[in-house]
């Protein structure tokens, strides 16, 4: 795509987002709503839209080759990630679920459940690919260093007597044996065949017209059959029940990847570009235009003085640098309202100084109030109730995010969207406006020094005209300052500040200790859109039939994206969007919770630290040694960040009682601790714990819902689902899917199979041998079966086992409770029908005995 394709889907996606910040910024108050499904589907719209947007807006920022369009993108796209986290927060709150189904939504606006997807954005790893490549070789060079680069595997040798061996070696002989004389045969049989068919075989003379016709008619009879073979193919795969072949990719879709891969270094070139621009362009407006500067600036604040001195009659305070110093005077305020504001500040840090010395006074007298008034507030209580009544209902809370939304789409329009560039084909960056963002950071750098300057010229000119005035002001201050200060210590004494048990010690070595002892481990290169599924159909119909279904492995990956991958991958997401710390995986051995967390470490370019209760057996003993270590995972992971701390077999950490085979492991060493490493975790540190579990329900529920407070049940596949997994680990191992291949019988066959069932069918059966067989014997749906039937599949008991420790969990026990306020409602509301109803028929009674 060119650059004017780019421009015209920026600028459609900032009309669809004007739209949307129209519904989301009303001129007036909303009401309260009530209805939860209509408040359900205006967030839901919401969220739809917000997702389309920021699908339309990664693809504009991964490709613009603009230095300074690419910033205003990525403030936008920023925001946006952030307002889809929030209304994610806000529909768990409401729904008290996960997991949501968005069927009526989709087809009120025309979507398809793929666009449901949410896009990983480019720029989480290719902004940094530098940096990872560079740990990459550190990591090798560690393991190297270490020895503990993966060997192959020694192979044992298995010592046999001298007479089993003679045994073995006369089998293998007679069978050759066999196999020779076999071949002989065959070829003494078939030269036997051709001699006799050549004696069989008498020249006969045939009519032409007869032989034309014969050889027509076989040929008509092969051509039909191969034209209505081709036919039928290709109404099964139009209709879906065959896939298509599978081809290589056209020359049209390889040079479209070129087209981008060109782009992006066309990117970096102009940002190396821009980025001297800025350096060279300040070091301009320093030396020409600085002095200018600093004399109008000089000139202004003098002049301010007099007006102030004449409107006033005595000199101004000059602003604290923590009001914004001089630029708060040139705030196009008249000298009389910039005095005043002055004065009301003095007046209000007054005041707190006095109201800390009354608290104690007041608390006393505010408890008798407090009896007194006991009495008149049982009057007031019904015109309380009245304003609660009204008051009642879900409002959309603030966001920290439309802010930011806001400010970009008013940049975009201020500067960029009518802003005419045919000079400037090659997109690069605008020395104009460098110039003016320059000129302003210059000014404020200037101003700096000047405020200095002149706060020393105020003082000058208040002694020499008021040196009594002067003399108390410099006490008053210096008393406050002594306050202020004294205050400052108090506080850093209440302040509980983190001991650094390596504060002697670099990252580097720490790094390198982490390695060698296999807690800091190399993730696998797999990405998010490598775990199949297909999203659920049923769940809005179950749910109307208050059925909760189970959640779709789509679910599982558009929540693994929302949850793990955009905060870490966005530092300022991070920071503002509602903090996520833990996060738990649980479901059943084999769908998928490991591979997850390597994508989430692959997507974002985390570190993988690996706290399991398996690897942690025999390593730092005794708590100071768990305590030691715990302290340089976190340190590490903050100073490298973003960071995922796995920890496999999460339920054994919290066990309600320990195995004895496992007491030696000693699986609860991170019982108590861990809880007080996750306080350390603050917004900027983007540092995600991940705990898998495939037998959840074997720990305390209480404390391990205490640790992790988002847990995502993983459910084994579908029938949609299943059928597009084996379609796409078939492809990957190579099989060639024909007609002859029913991937739908493989579906249904395997239902209460697991991801994990699957693969290993497939890759005992697709051997390399099994490939080269394939043209002249097709793959069959029967020979995986063998496979599958040497493995146990999830039963339903088990299932159910996780739908019932599922519904204990916190937010299980929020939307049990809902749903039976619900069912309340409803039954309250037709007792209350039946008895208007029996009341209205009293009354026909009456009516009619009356007449009588």
């Amino acid at each position: 795509m060119s650059h004017s394709s780019y421009a015209r889907m920026w600028a459609t996606a900032h009309v669809a987002l004007e739209d949307l910040l129209v519904d989301e910024l009303p001129s007036t108050v909303p009401r309260p709503q009530k209805d939860r499904l209509q408040i359900f589907q205006g967030l839901a719209t919401f969220y739809l839209k917000y997702l389309q947007i920021f699908r339309s807006l990664e693809a504009v920022y991964d490709q613009v080759v603009h230095p300074q369009k690419r910033r205003v993108v990525r403030q936008v796209l920023d925001g946006v990630m952030g307002r889809l986290l929030e209304l994610k927060n806000e529909m768990v709150e409401l729904e008290f679920s996960e997991f949501h189904f968005f069927d009526d939504v989709l087809e009120d606006l025309k979507l398809t459940p793929e666009d449901l997807e949410v896009p990983i954005p480019q720029y989480f790893v290719r902004e940094k690919i530098r940096v990872l490549r560079d740990r990459e070789k550190m990591l090798a060079h560690v393991l190297a260093k270490g020895g503990d680069l993966e060997h192959e595997p020694e192979i044992s040798l298995q010592t046999m007597c001298v007479e089993e061996a003679v045994r073995v070696l006369q089998v293998g002989e007679r069978a050759r044996q066999g196999r020779l004389r076999a071949r002989f045969m065959r070829e003494i049989r078939q030269a036997e065949e051709e001699a006799a068919q050549g004696q069989s075989c008498t020249p006969t003379d045939l009519d032409p017209d007869q032989a034309a016709t014969c050889i027509q008619k076989v040929w008509l009879g092969y051509s039909t059959r191969k034209r209505t073979k081709q036919e039928r193919l290709e109404e099964m795969i139009f209709l879906g029940m065959i896939p298509p072949e599978q081809l290589g990719p056209s020359m049209a879709l390889l040079q479209a990847q070129q087209v981008e891969a060109s782009r992006r270094l066309v990117q970096e070139e102009h940002e190396a570009e821009y980025q001297r621009a800025l350096v060279h362009i300040k070091e301009s407006v320093v030396s020409v235009e600085g002095p200018d500067i600093r004399e109008t600036l000089q000139e202004q604040i003098r002049q301010w003085f007099i007006e102030c001195r004449d409107a006033t009659g005595k000199f101004p305070d000059f602003p604290n640098t923590e009001d914004g110093g001089s630029a708060s005077i040139f705030a196009q305020k008249t000298p009389e309202q910039v005095a005043a504001e002055l004065a009301a500040k003095e007046e209000e840090r007054e005041k707190k100084r006095k109201s800390r010395g009354k608290k104690d006074k007041k608390s006393g007298k505010e408890r008798k109030e407090k009896k007194k008034d006991k009495k008149g507030k049982t009057k007031g209580k019904k015109g309380k109730d009245d304003k609660e009544e009204e008051e009642k209902g879900w409002k959309m809370p603030p966001s920290c995010f439309l802010p930011t939304v806001v400010e970009g789409a008013k940049m975009y329009k201020d500067v960029w969207q009518g802003r005419d560039e045919r000079q400037n084909f090659l997109q690069r960056f605008d020395a104009q406006l460098v110039r003016e963002e320059k000129r302003l950071e210059v000014e404020e750098e200037v101003r700096v020094q000047v405020d200095e300057l002149m706060r020393q010229e105020l003082k000058n000119l208040k002694l020499a005209v008021d040196r009594d005035k002067g003399k108390k002001k410099k006490k008053g201050k210096k008393g406050s300052k002594k306050k202020k200060k004294k205050g400052k210590k108090g506080g850093k004494k209440k302040k509980k500040k983190e001991k650094d048990l390596t504060a002697d010690r670099t990252l580097e070595d720490l790094y390198e200790e982490l390695v060698l002892e296999g807690f800091l481990i190399r993730p696998k290169n797999t990405r998010l859109s490598a775990y199949i599924g297909e999203y659920s159909y049923l769940g809005t119909t179950l749910r109307q039939a208050d059925i909760e279904p189970m959640p779709s492995l789509s679910d599982v990956r558009q929540l693994l994206a929302l949850y793990g991958v955009l905060p870490l991958g966005s530092q300022s997401v991070h920071e503002r969007a509602p903090l996520v710390k833990t996060l738990l995986l649980a479901g059943p051995a084999g769908v998928g919770k490991k591979m997850l967390v390597h994508a989430l470490c692959t997507e974002t370019g985390a570190n993988l630290f690996d706290l399991s209760p398996g690897n942690l057996t025999g390593k730092y003993p005794g708590r100071s040694g768990l305590q030691y270590l715990l302290h340089m995972v976190l340190k590490v992971a903050r100073q490298l960040q973003p960071s995922v701390i796995w920890i496999g077999d999460a339920e054994k950490t919290f066990y309600k009682k320990v195995p004895k085979p496992e007491k030696e492991m000693e699986p609860k060493r991170l019982k108590k601790d861990l809880p007080k490493v996750l306080k350390f975790i603050k917004p900027e540190d983007r540092v995600l714990v991940v705990g898998t579990s495939r037998r959840p329900f074997d720990a305390d529920l209480k404390m391990l819902c205490k640790v992790y407070r988002k847990i995502i049940l993983i459910p084994r596949p579908d029938y949609a689902s299943r059928l597009v997994l084996w379609r796409e680990l078939l492809r990957i191992g190579g099989a060639q899917l024909g007609p002859g291949l029913d991937l739908s019988s493989l579906a249904k066959v395997t239902d209460g199979y697991t991801q994990g069932h699957i693969l290993r069918a497939v890759q005992a059966v697709l051997v390399p041998r099994r490939l080269e067989q394939q043209s002249s014997r097709p793959l069959r749906a029967a020979e995986f079966i063998p496979p599958l039937a040497r493995q146990d599949p999830v039963f339903k008991e088990e299932e159910e086992a996780f739908k019932m420790w599922y519904s204990r969990t916190p937010l299980g026990k929020k939307r049990t409770r809902a749903a039976k306020a619900v069912e309340e409602e409803g039954e309250a509301g037709k007792v209350k029908d039946k008895k208007g109803r029996g009341l209205r028929e009293k009354d026909k009674k009456s009516k009619r005995k009356g007449r009588k």
